[in-house]
């Protein structure tokens, strides 16, 4: 591709659709520094919360097949435009809302609205780039995206403290408005080939290997976002017992580390795949450090606090490993269902996540209301066993490899062996020994 090509293709597709991707984070993850005022101004509980923040996933997962139906039928120019325009109006509505209902519905519409950030952005990569660079470039768009992340912590911080957080989501949602229309204008329109959706995703579910992936996947990605999304907070606050400005400052660092994350994850799996190799290892080992990083939390482990939920900020940009392991699982043709699908569960456990958290949260606080040590252990805990069990899940394969080849060497003898040995050996004193005639036919 020619670098002028190239350039335009960047400044006119992928940028836009970064955008959407980067107020698509900024959404999600906003809460977790606006919780304290909207406790406050509101007088929500955890449990409240919990759902309030939630149920943006919720929305977002109910939303990620019809969402993929429409960007295959119609393309990611105009369904991102148009989707962009309801989280405009929900971030308005969130901005003047007073009671836990009118704040819930907001709430789901910018959920709906920013559905399509990532899955048409990742289409636009497939329709105006090359195969070759497709994986790098997801990576780069996870990237830019996460930088929402970064600005909902110190940047947003000191936003707050010369305006009201309802200020800040009308400023919100008019950026929202600008960037839908910016879509619409800028990005050209390119031909999409009519998909078969039924058939297509009764595909994807009905292969095992997507059953394999998905349950790690989920639990590790969503739970990532959903404590970075929201806990993140509220246990820096209550367990590690730190101040508003140290707590900001661990928020941006993490939020940093989220975005370098994505850049790592592109390249790694870029280079991998180059290489032939697959990236299930890359999966697996993300997942291994990032129950270790858990456990690092729900037992108090003497380390600094930043490098446990560095690595919990890190993992939210592992769908960039994932959708490289579905590449591999499935034809280009059902890759995009097949993301969609894995989308659903992403953000399905993470609404899962974040509410349950909450609700163990509200049954284990202290009669002041003060959310103790344990309840963070016990919440936490739960999430963690779960994702020890997706892991053996994903590693029985390998597991069932590993054990047929050991019965191959012949050091590892089958248990049922011995019994035939023993037996044999019970009349090793009764063999006689004859000498073999060298003449003689075998």
């Amino acid at each position: 591709m020619q670098i002028s090509t190239a350039w335009r293709r960047i400044a006119r597709v992928f940028l836009p659709f970064a955008a959407g991707y980067y107020l698509s984070y900024l959404f999600r993850t906003i809460n977790a520094l606006i919780a304290s005022h909207l406790s406050s101004d509101t007088g929500l509980g955890n449990a409240d919360l919990g759902l309030l923040t939630s149920v943006y996933f919720l929305v977002f997962a109910a939303a990620q097949i019809p969402v993929g139906i429409l960007l295959d039928r119609f393309g990611p120019r105009r369904v991102q435009s148009a989707l962009l325009l309801v989280a405009a109006a929900g971030a308005a509505l969130f901005a003047v809302s007073t009671g836990f209902l009118l704040l819930l519905i907001a709430r789901a519409m910018i959920g709906l609205g920013v559905a399509a950030a990532l899955t048409a952005g990742l289409k636009s990569i497939v329709l105006w780039f090359p195969r070759e660079r497709v994986a790098l470039l997801n990576g780069y768009m996870v990237m830019l995206g996460s930088l929402g992340a970064v600005t909902a912590t110190a940047p947003v911080e000191h936003l707050l403290v010369w305006m009201g957080w309802r200020q800040l989501f009308e400023i919100l949602a008019a950026a929202t408005a600008a960037t839908a229309i910016l879509i619409y204008v800028v990005v050209p329109e390119r031909g999409t080939i009519p998909s078969t959706a039924r058939a297509t995703l009764s595909s994807v579910f009905r292969d095992w290997r997507f059953w394999r992936i998905a349950p790690l996947s989920a639990t590790c990605v969503g739970s990532s976002w959903s404590l970075q999304g929201l806990w993140a907070s509220p246990w820096l606050t209550d367990v590690e017992g730190l101040d508003r400005s140290s707590l900001v400052r661990l928020l941006f660092i993490m939020a940093i580390v989220l975005s370098g994350g994505a850049w790592l994850f592109g390249m790694a799996v870029h280079q991998i795949k180059r290489r032939g190799i697959g990236a299930e290892a890359i999966l697996a080992m993300v997942a291994m450090l990032f129950i270790a990083a858990e456990l690092a939390l729900v037992l108090r482990a003497p380390l600094p606090s930043i490098l446990p939920w560095s690595i919990v900020a890190i993992v939210g940009t592992a769908t960039v490993v994932s959708f490289a392991v579905i590449a591999d699982y499935f034809p280009p043709e059902l890759a995009g269902r097949a993301n969609g699908a894995l989308n659903v569960l992403h953000f399905g456990w993470a609404f899962l996540a974040q509410y349950a958290t909450g609700l163990i949260l509200e049954q284990l606080s202290a009669n002041d209301g003060h959310r103790t040590v344990q309840a963070y252990r016990v919440a936490f805990g739960v999430n963690v066993a779960l994702q020890i069990g997706a892991l053996v899940w994903f590693a029985l394969p390998w597991g069932r490899y590993l054990a047929s080849w050991m019965r191959s060497i012949p050091f590892f003898v089958p248990a049922n062996v011995f019994n035939v040995v023993e037996s044999v050996s019970s009349y090793e004193n009764s063999v006689v020994l004859i000498p073999a005639d060298d003449d003689a036919e075998w």
